[in-house]
């Protein structure tokens, strides 16, 4: 292990030299920024509705999860139970016996074509475990930062059709995950290789669509890798970099980065076994510490609670909304879900195929539960405290935006950005929350690069192998980028990355609809097998 250690730390010795030579940003900016530029335009690239802009890639993550919702008769509703028992291992022994004679017909790992047999249960990670490793790269800065933009753009109503959105998003999930588990790979050394990148190729296949999955499963490779670098790393520990450096009044974050990188390497290097095992302890912690403080705040503005839920109901049907009437509320709260919870983007699925399990549709299930926490109660919670602390204490007026820049303006017409907004409205109710959200911040990032690191590596090894040499390249790259992240400023850059991990929505979203069907006859098979041990 100290020998990969070194080796890792070996070949990103460059990368760290090239992060202390922060003139270089200029120079990478000016020339990274057009192809940048035409990159983000194409991915996020607008319809007007009621001139408002909204991209495409919303509507179509949009449009999916409600075919997908309605497809699959609201499971994401009527199967919640069965989710948050399946979560807690109640049908273990279900996901453990023979799919032969729990429900008739073996699937997983057994008689796919292309897919390693496994007569035992294959998989790394509990149910728990892979839900706590995708939960961790969605809950993040976008549930502390982006929810607080979105509702001061938008207004209080906006929070309606987020929490309705992320509902639909939970559709989403259940096909993402159910297909990453049908179409993984098992290593000989007993490690699992799943994602879109593996039932593009393979589901397709089975289609007669052979040329068309191998297309999209490369470029979803491509992307995740990207993806995996930038917004999921470098966008990562610059946030936290800058909310550490703000708190404490230092101006370098190079130190910070190498830290960070350090903490990170220790993780990463023992695949998702380790992560699974670290991600299962820091999200309750960190869902707990953010929902409990959001708690506290409530429970102090109990007596403007009601004026806050009247504001938000009639914030979401009156045609008096602040952006845009009432189609532009709505167009605001369903793009901040879609971006939250990644529903679409089938990075979750590289996740959730890593469980231990024989039937595919239970960590379908399972993995619905990603969006309703992150979207339903996090994003919501965070939401609600703004409205009533704003109600409070007046911290802005509700679309209140400069007319060149767009950016979003406080009540003395200052710039404010999302995570300070956030910490403004905290603190006017509970003194010195900053601190609290510089660890929140920190927290979020480290766990969202931890579960980058591991969608990254699986694109990675789908185009180069999955030798150790493979291996250790990326995430001494990784590692690399996650003090250059914390060093820099390189906004081009980031912007790029972001395109990327929503340019994996195009491949993913045409392969969910296209095997639809298969993820109907796992349902149905689970279910099958849940109902058969209810009669013993």
């Amino acid at each position: 292990m100290k020998k990969r250690i070194l080796s890792m730390l070996v070949f990103a010795i460059p990368m760290l030299t090239f992060a202390q030579e922060l003139t270089i940003d200029e120079k990478i900016e000016e020339k990274f920024k057009p192809f940048a530029d035409v990159v983000s335009s194409v991915v996020f690239y607008p319809i007007s509705i009621v001139g408002i802009d909204v991209p495409i890639v919303v509507i179509l993550l949009l449009s999916g999860a409600l075919f997908f919702t309605l497809y699959f008769k609201f499971s994401n509703i009527t199967l919640l139970g069965v989710a948050i028992r399946a979560t807690n291992g109640k049908y273990d022994d279900v996901d453990h016996n023979s799919v032969d004679e729990m429900a008739g017909d073996p699937t997983p790992g057994g008689n796919i074509f292309e897919t390693v047999k496994a007569d035992d249960v294959i998989g790394e990670v509990t149910h728990f475990q892979a839900l706590t490793a995708a939960l961790s790269a969605t809950v993040g800065l976008g549930n502390i930062a982006g929810v607080a933009v979105a509702i001061a753009i938008g207004g209080p109503g906006a929070t309606i059709w987020m929490i309705l959105a992320g509902f639909l998003g939970m559709s989403t999930k259940l096909v993402e995950a159910t297909l990453g588990v049908k179409y993984r790979e098992v290593g000989e050394d007993g490690k699992i290789y799943g994602g879109p990148m593996y039932y593009l190729k393979k589901g397709l296949k089975e289609k007669n669509l052979a040329g068309l999955g191998k297309v999209l499963a490369v470029l979803y490779a491509v992307f995740v890798i990207g993806g995996s670098f930038g917004g999921g790393n470098m966008f990562q520990a610059n946030q936290a970099a800058a909310q550490f450096k703000q708190l404490f009044d230092i101006e370098s974050g190079f130190i910070f980065g190498l830290v960070m990188a350090t903490l990170v390497g220790v993780v990463i290097i023992g695949g998702i076994k380790r992560i699974g095992r670290v991600t299962e302890k820091i999200v309750p912690f960190m869902a707990i510490m953010f929902v409990g403080a959001s708690i506290i705040i409530l429970a102090m503005n109990f007596s403007i609670i009601p004026e806050a839920m009247g504001q938000i109901w009639d914030g979401a049907f009156k045609q008096t909304s602040v952006v845009g009437g009432l189609i532009g509320v709505m167009i605001v709260g369903f793009q901040r879900a879609a971006f939250s919870n990644e529903a679409g983007v089938g990075s979750a699925s590289i996740a959730h195929a890593a469980v231990k399990t024989k039937f595919p549709a239970s960590e379908g299930i399972v993995a619905s539960i990603g969006p309703f926490v992150d979207t339903v109660i996090i994003c919501s919670m965070t939401a609600l405290v703004i409205v009533v602390t704003n109600l409070r204490s007046n911290l802005f007026t509700y679309g209140n935006l400069d007319s060149k820049s767009n950016v979003l303006l406080n009540a003395t017409n200052q710039p404010i950005n999302g995570v300070d907004l956030t910490s403004v409205a905290f603190d006017s109710a509970i003194p010195n929350f900053s601190i609290l959200l510089t660890v929140a911040v920190i927290l979020f990032a480290f766990s969202s690069m931890l579960s980058w690191s591991y969608y990254g590596i699986q694109g990675w090894t789908y185009l180069f192998g999955k030798g150790k040499l493979a291996d250790i390249t990326y995430k001494a790259l990784f590692l690399g980028f996650v003090v250059i992240g914390a060093s820099s400023t390189l906004g081009s850059v980031i912007e790029f990355s972001d395109a990327m991990i929503f340019a994996m929505v195009f491949p993913n979203i045409i392969g969910l609809l296209l095997l639809a069907p298969k993820v109907k006859v796992e349902l149905a098979r689970y279910l099958n097998a849940i109902g058969h041990k209810k009669k013993k």
